[in-house]
């Protein structure tokens, strides 16, 4: 059984919908600009990749308003996209809702909730603690709101390995229909996390960027030798996953196909990689392997590409491992130079970025790739995009905890 992408919602640092993020990345925009969801002047970071202009109360009723982090909606508006997208949201019968289940990656979930919680309770103490404080903060609840909002009592899912949630997530499902267990799944990932505790974390940790406060639009600069670090981001990538007869049956569009996935761990260190890259590139390999084809057939890599010195450098050492003689002729791109590092998002970010891609023929690119870094030595498609239609696209996932994951992706009509 083969699992295809016929339905993608998004929400993303350019703006709400689908076509708001493919033309953001056409165009190689970049959507990072000073902080305004907090006051970030005392930090040395003070620019993130904000949802522009986002109103949960499109989203929520009213009294849900206060009971529930900035992810919710989020992620409720990018599945009513994905939903509406596969012809998924209206007229479902009972037993259609009993059967769709929801699989999602996030790292932080309602991270944004629980700072608030705990800033309450630190000021002035229980009696001001909000009741949903504990369910509105685990992740878990994501995936539970998205099922509990649409009806679908099918499994509901949350997997948070940090950066590789939502590439993990994906993949899970992918599995879950090459088994014969779900005919439609609802995936992906989202996440809202630039929060003043998680920025001055990642300040602490050095893996901020710094040096950019007064030229944000230049702070995430993957691969480039000035690099100094990511930008936090923010958004919400859905996708709707099907098994591939159960879409032709009803006739819906059809995206790409999810063929492969694979993951392994460095087990090196809690934050750093191996040096090598070597399980970084057999996360690939295997993730080919699961799906029939070869590092030959690969012609479009979204890279993980996070604008930090190691996993930059890195990440090229393993590429240019796994494609050998190939390396440096097949194109290869960091979306994350646009939009910033949507934490356990990412993943799925760069899938819906690549599909897209793929249906409107072009290359997302790296933009800001102005001082290149000898020892990052791959075609990061520089600046602007390009026309291109591969046949089978990789996705690359990297993680603190030393996780890495990779999906493949077969075009619509190879």
């Amino acid at each position: 059984m083969s699992a295809v992408v016929t339905g993608v919602g998004v929400v993303s640092p350019f703006g709400l919908g689908a076509e708001t993020f493919r033309a953001g990345l056409r165009a190689g925009r970049s959507a990072t600009g000073r902080i305004t969801l907090f006051d970030p002047g005392d930090l040395p970071c003070q620019v993130a990749a904000e949802v522009p202009a986002f109103d949960p109360a499109a989203f929520l009723e009213p009294e849900d308003l206060p009971r529930v982090g900035r992810v919710v909606p989020m992620a409720i508006a990018a599945a009513r996209e994905a939903l509406a997208d596969a012809g998924l949201h209206d007229g479902l019968s009972e037993a259609d809702r009993r059967s769709i289940g929801v699989v999602l990656g996030t790292g932080a979930g309602g991270i944004d909730f629980a700072e608030r919680q705990y800033e309450a309770y630190y000021r002035s103490g229980i009696r001001r603690v909000n009741p949903f404080a504990i369910s509105s903060s685990v992740v878990g609840m994501l995936s539970s709101e998205l099922s509990i909002r649409f009806g679908f009592a099918g499994p509901s899912h949350v997997l948070s390995n940090g950066c590789t949630s939502s590439t993990d997530a994906i993949g899970y499902a992918m599995h879950a229909i090459h088994r014969g267990e779900h005919a439609v799944l609802l995936t992906g990932g989202a996440e809202a996390c630039i929060t003043r505790g998680m920025l001055e974390g990642f300040c602490r940790m050095r893996a901020a960027a710094v040096g950019w406060n007064d030229r944000p639009s230049k702070a995430s600069r993957p691969f480039n030798l000035d690099r100094s670090g990511f930008v936090l981001g923010e958004g919400a990538f859905l996708l709707v996953l099907e098994e591939e007869e159960h879409a032709r049956r009803r006739g819906a569009r059809i995206y790409g196909e999810v063929a492969g996935y694979a993951s392994t761990c460095d087990a090196h260190h809690r934050v750093h990689m191996s040096h090598d890259g070597a399980e970084s590139t057999r996360a690939m390999e295997l993730a080919l392997r699961s799906a029939g084809e070869s590092a030959d057939a690969v012609g479009y890599i979204s890279l993980h590409g996070t604008s930090t010195q190691q996993n930059d450098r890195v990440e090229s050492l393993a590429v240019r491992a796994l494609l050998g003689r190939r390396a440096g002729t097949v194109p290869a791109s960091s979306i994350k130079s646009m939009i910033g590092h949507t934490q356990g998002a990412c993943g799925a970010a760069g899938v819906a970025a690549t599909l897209l891609g793929l249906r409107d023929r072009f290359l997302p690119p790296t933009i800001n790739y102005e001082v290149p870094d000898p020892e990052c030595d791959l075609d990061y498609v520089p600046n602007e995009a390009r026309p291109g239609a591969p046949r089978v696209a990789l996705c690359n996932c990297i993680g603190f905890g030393s996780k890495n994951s990779a999906l493949v992706l077969r075009a619509a009509d190879a």
